[in-house]
Order: C-alpha cells, then structure tokens, then sequence
C-alpha cells in the first residue's frame, strides 16, 4: 500500500481536486464513425461515475482500444455527477449508459425517488464506500467516529448508509456531526484540519494522501456490510426492453474495456491522460490496483460482471432492516437479470 501510495505522493492538491470535475477533452468522433467493416456505428453517450478518476478509466480503455467500435458502437464518454444523477440523466435519456453505486439505486428506488432504470452488470462485487481520515485524528476503528465531525455531500452514498453502518458497527450515529461539502473540494477540507473524516471510496487513499501529505486511515463499509455491491452499470427500463441485444453487447464491451484496465493499470492510466489531460496517471493506475480486488469475485471462476440475486436480496432486507427503505422492493425491479452476464 505504500507503494502505491508514495506513487501519488508529489501530485498537487489543485491538479488532484481538477481531475474531479475534469470533462473529456473531446476525441474527434469522426473517426469512430465507421466501424472496421465499414458499417456505420451506432451513437451511444455514456456517463461515468463521478467525473475521470481512475476508477473509471475502462471507459475510455474500452474506446482507445476499439472495444467499443468492434462491438457497433460509438461512444462519446462524459463525466457523471454520481449516483442521483447518473440516474435521473439515464432515465430522462441524454445518456445511455453510466454506473451508479447499486446500494444507492436501491436507496432511491425504495424510498420511492426514482424509477424507470435498471441495472445490467457489476462493476464491483464489494461496495467501496468507507469513510477516510488521516493519522493524527485518533481513529482506527469505527467507535472513534463518535464525536467526531465528518464531511460529506447531502446526497453521497457513503452518507446516506451512514446510519446502517453504524448501527452494525456499533456506532452512536447521533454523536457524529455531519457537515456539507462539495465532491471537489471534500479532500481538502480534510486536508485544512476543519473534519475529522470525509465521505470517499476506498480508492481514493493515493489521492487523499497526496492532497493531505498525511497516511490515510480507512473504515470500510464492506467491512460489516459484506453483501453489498459496489457499482452497476445502468440503462433506462426503456431501452433494456426494446433493445436487450444492444444493451448486452455495449455491457460486454464495457467488461472487456474493464478487465484490460486492471490488467494494464498504468496503460490505462495513460490513456485517461490522454482524454482527460487534468488526470494524474500516478494516481489513477494506483485507483486501479485498489479496486482491482472489489472487481473481482470471491470465486475466481466468476465472470465480470456478474449478479446474484440472493446476495441482491440480502442486501435489500440489510437495509429494510435498518429502517434505510420506506417501500418493499424486490432484486427484480432493480436489475434486469436477463441482461447481466452469466456466471
């Protein structure tokens, strides 16, 4: 870990607090127009998940290396704004495409603030959310948040499961005060010493320890909340129904774009760069090392990509069971089971 790490160590704080809002820098798309064949590809737009971390790198992967276009599509990439809103730009169709944090979607879906989405492949087998402070702050275990201040955006996943998490962890959710921030400026407010922890994902540590100069100190959710998944990929109830082929090939092109990234991080650290010039290769190939083991299944045999209904339904009555949904939903109205790819 410290290897990677020290990696990221010498990245400015405004150069790593860019890469958050960083939009592409714009390929020219007439080159995408005709597919190896000749034939003409169909246009797709595609959201990530929150702008152009390394994390979400596999994109432009699956686009530089031609996975896309080998597939029929293509593909203009913008950066997402998270969950919330990748939803409500998918469902109100100016994109086609985009990941969200699955606990999210459910969050949404069953306390009845958005419809009409599903989900058609994991990203990450593990949830990545966790909340991040630095040495100095005394905290090493989940009870030492308690009367502590921590920051994080009103709408955040790692927000919103706050409650759930401490309630398994055994917390006393009503002595920790939580503040507003904004996505990007969240690593500096801790880096300023203003809270004592921040809402992030596990992959964030280079880029923390890079603006803060201090070794980060994680508390992962998936530590007590061991059935949740970490993204999904997501389209329109609509476009699941009347294109399903469409939607499985763009899925297994996205797929393959991600198992090359975790294989080549730093190519495709390279390639972000190249897109998306605010992004620092350091720090997304060291984003790609980490989230490497939440990509993958416990079974090694599994495919990307992959949905199990129980385990959906499990994380589903997790949080029914902590009071975080006001209605009852079931795995099947949030994932299109006949889409995602099979074990």
């Amino acid at each position: 870990m410290r290897r990677l790490t020290r990696t990221v160590a010498a990245a400015a704080l405004a150069t790593a607090l860019a890469l958050v809002s960083a939009c592409s820098s714009g390929s020219d798309k007439s080159d995408d127009a005709k597919g190896a064949g000749g034939a003409t590809l169909e246009k797709v737009t595609y959201l990530t998940s929150f702008g152009n971390f390394g994390r979400d790198s596999y994109a432009w992967v699956a686009k530089e290396k031609g996975f896309f276009s080998d597939a029929g599509f293509d593909v203009e990439i913008k950066p997402g704004e998270g969950t919330g809103s990748v939803i409500q730009t998918v469902v109100g169709g100016k994109a086609d495409f985009g990941p969200i944090d699955l606990t999210g979607g459910i969050l949404q879906l069953g306390n009845g603030k958005a419809k009409d989405f599903v989900a058609v492949a994991a990203i990450q087998q593990r949830t990545m959310a966790a909340i991040v402070s630095v040495e100095g702050k005394n905290i090493a275990t989940p009870k030492d948040l308690e009367g502590k201040r921590l920051a994080d955006t009103p709408s955040s996943v790692v927000r919103n499961l706050f409650p759930t998490y401490a309630k398994l962890a055994g917390i006393d959710a009503s002595k920790v005060t939580w503040v507003n921030g904004e996505p990007q400026t969240l690593m500096g407010t801790l880096a300023s010493g203003a809270v004592d922890g921040i809402g992030q994902f596990v992959v964030g540590q280079p880029t923390v320890e890079a603006v803060t100069k201090k070794k980060p100190v994680v508390l992962p959710y998936s530590n007590v909340m061991q059935d949740l998944y970490g993204n999904a990929l997501i389209t329109s109830t609509k476009l699941a129904k009347e294109k399903p082929e469409m939607v499985k090939r763009f899925t297994a092109a996205l797929l393959k774009g991600l198992e090359y990234a975790l294989a080549n991080p730093q190519e495709a650290a390279d390639i972000l760069k190249k897109n998306v010039p605010a992004a620092v290769p350091a720090a997304a190939a060291a984003e790609l090392q980490l989230m490497a083991g939440y990509v993958r299944s416990s079974n090694s045999g599994t495919a990307l990509g992959t949905l199990d209904s129980g385990r959906v339904a499990k994380s589903i009555a997790l949080l029914q069971g902590a009071g975080a949904l006001t209605q009852n939903i079931t795995p099947d109205q949030i994932i299109d089971f006949n889409l995602v790819p099979k074990a």
